[in-house]
């Protein structure tokens, strides 16, 4: 009855989408209905093999349920301006038969033991050893002081000092000194009120309490009866393939918030946040306020989420915001695919320069270590990926880093080609620097022989310079490509001060778009308008730099700078669902980037 029950709700997701409410009405029926053996019915692990094929959910249908998502080409308004064609309608139909693979899964936990993969009750450890039995079985639990539910609404308490005490129960080790605090019991972080020296281990998480992808996968494929591999399938071929690991975590943390009082991580998840600022948690009216880096940027973390839409919605959201945020990937002693949560290790705040490097050990445990002195009564921070792009930062994490020297210079109408690539079209070089408005020599390269010399008018004499700029890069030949630079140096100019003025002029749009609105209704708004003035002040700057305006007008000139602007070290990344980065495994150029214009 309550694998039937949850089926059926999710009708209500699907809101008139006809094909998805007969799909679950349909499935839900089968689970009822006897078989034609003459036995009682039909069993969800059956069935959860079938789920995650393409086209299974099509058998029986009527053609007239089809257009409506099958053969829509409709084109309909977005934010953006751009249409919905019918491979996003394809995309929309192959998440709902994901979605139902999922909803299944979760649906059998009740049913099957699933703390197959818990943390271990250590209430003596004395060394940073591996338990020598190295199972992930429950040896024994105690109570902490936790609710008989949990809550996901974005206005629900975060229960810290359960966590901390079931920290210390589970094995969890700190130096002296190292602790979380809050100023308003919302954010939260790690902070440390002792000295400590550079190359000091400051935490040590056991293995077991680790929620890694690859040993989470194994035990969901020994449970799920080859429904959970369907949908991994299923998923790599909607595009997908990059959020398989998370996908397993996911899934994971949805098992465990199934289980309650009966999970052995029901502290941790009761001390997570839940109220998100990131892509995920927007509103459609947010993300009219954004700019279109970073609008594409969250459309593409909404788009993830969406794949793994199921019929709660603030359940799921919660999940996927506290995957995404919280995970570690590429770190000394990780497998290349493999992601990984390490409960307190997530806590560490994000900074451009950080205090603190995460790694693990060849047995799984997790340990971190200061890379500086840290003095007594500072923030001990990580760093999520590379500073020079807070809008992704941004659009992931859902948090402003002002402690960025530079960001992107936001040409976005460039296109992907290899020669691009190969002159130093990466956003990660192509820099505005913050402070001082300095412009990184990738933006002057790609600008000068992306458009300037692509954009005039196709000669002998300019195709050739082309040529010889793009050949004088690839060699090293610095004096050709400084030659060329001076003869174009106008053109180069007007390029960047036009983009300047034109980007300027839509962040002012975009200001006035949020005027009047209100922030209760819309609590990331702030957040939103904190980015654009950041951008916005930086672009200004780059207009406000002497050289470059006396270079653009005809005078000497003393250069473009592209080495400065490396202002004071801030840390943003608060507890706000902003800490427990530590690796952005899908930072450009992957599967989410692989568009015509890049950036």
């Amino acid at each position: 009855i309550k694998c039937q029950k949850s089926i059926i709700s999710l009708s209500k997701l699907l809101d008139g989408d006809c094909l998805g409410f007969i799909n679950s009405h349909w499935l839900a029926k089968t689970l009822a209905s006897p078989k034609q053996s003459g036995s009682k019915g039909n069993s969800i692990k059956e069935l959860l093999p079938k789920l995650g094929k393409s086209g299974f959910l099509l058998n029986g249908l009527p053609s007239v349920c089809l257009p409506s998502v099958w053969n829509s080409t409709k084109s309909e308004n977005r934010a953006d301006g751009a249409e919905r064609n019918s491979g996003e309608a394809l995309h929309a139909l192959h998440m709902k038969f994901f979605t139902l693979a999922t909803a299944a899964l979760v649906a059998i936990t009740s049913n099957v033991d699933i703390l197959a993969f818990s943390p271990v009750v250590k209430s003596a450890v004395k060394s940073h050893a591996h338990s020598a039995s190295g199972s992930l079985l429950v040896q024994s639990r105690r109570k902490t002081s936790l609710p008989a539910f949990i809550s996901t609404t974005e206005d629900s308490p975060r229960n810290l000092p359960a966590f901390e005490e079931w920290c210390t129960q589970y094995g969890v080790q700190k130096m002296d000194g190292v602790q979380l605090y809050s100023e308003d019991g919302l954010d939260w972080q790690v902070i440390t009120t002792a000295d400590i020296p550079a190359g000091t281990t400051l935490l040590y998480i056991p293995a077991e309490m680790v929620l890694s992808s690859d040993r989470v996968a194994q035990e969901l494929n020994s449970i799920s009866n080859g429904g959970v591999a369907a949908a991994v399938q299923q998923l790599s071929r909607i595009g997908g393939a990059s959020s398989i690991p998370k996908f397993y975590l996911f899934l994971k943390v949805l098992m465990e918030y199934e289980a309650q009082e009966n999970s052995s991580f029901l502290p941790w998840l009761d001390s997570l946040p839940r109220l998100y600022y990131c892509a995920v948690s927007m509103t459609n009216f947010c993300y009219e306020c954004l700019p279109p880096l970073v609008f594409n940027l969250s459309r593409t973390e909404r788009v993830k989420f969406d794949n793994f839409l199921q019929s709660n919605q603030d359940v799921l959201k919660w999940a996927f915001n506290s995957v995404y945020t919280r995970t570690f990937c590429h770190k000394e002693g990780q497998n290349a695919d493999e992601v990984v949560i390490a409960p307190y290790a997530d806590m560490f705040n994000h900074v451009a320069v950080p205090e603190v490097e995460v790694y693990f050990d060849g047995e799984g445990n997790c340990m971190a270590y200061t890379l500086v002195d840290v003095p007594a009564n500072s923030p001990l921070r990580i760093s999520y990926g590379d500073p020079t792009n807070p809008s992704f930062l941004f659009a992931r994490y859902g948090f402003l880093d002002e402690s960025s020297p530079a960001g992107f210079c936001k040409m976005m109408d460039i296109p992907n080609t290899p020669e691009n690539v190969n002159i130093g079209m990466d956003p990660s070089k192509m820099l505005f620097f913050h402070d001082t408005g300095d412009i990184s020599q990738e933006v002057l390269d790609v600008v000068l022989y992306a458009k300037v010399l692509s954009n005039m008018k196709y000669s002998q004499e300019t195709g050739e310079v082309k040529k010889q700029f793009y050949e004088a890069h690839m060699s090293g030949d610095e004096q050709t490509k400084a030659q060329i630079h001076e003869q174009y140096r106008y053109e180069v100019m007007k390029e960047i001060l036009n983009h300047c003025n034109t980007f300027l002029k839509s962040l002012e749009a975009l200001e006035k778009k949020s005027e009047g609105k209100s922030f209760d209704q819309h609590p990331r708004l702030p957040v939103i308008l904190q980015h654009n003035e950041w951008v916005k002040q930086t672009f200004l700057k780059v207009k406000a730099n002497e050289p470059l305006v006396q270079q653009y007008e005809g005078g000497s000139g003393g250069g473009f700078g592209g080495g400065g602007g490396f202002g004071g070290v801030g840390g943003y990344g608060n507890d706000m669902g902003w800490e427990g980065g530590g690796g952005q495994d899908e930072y450009y150029g992957g599967e989410d980037y692989n568009e015509e214009y890049t950036y």
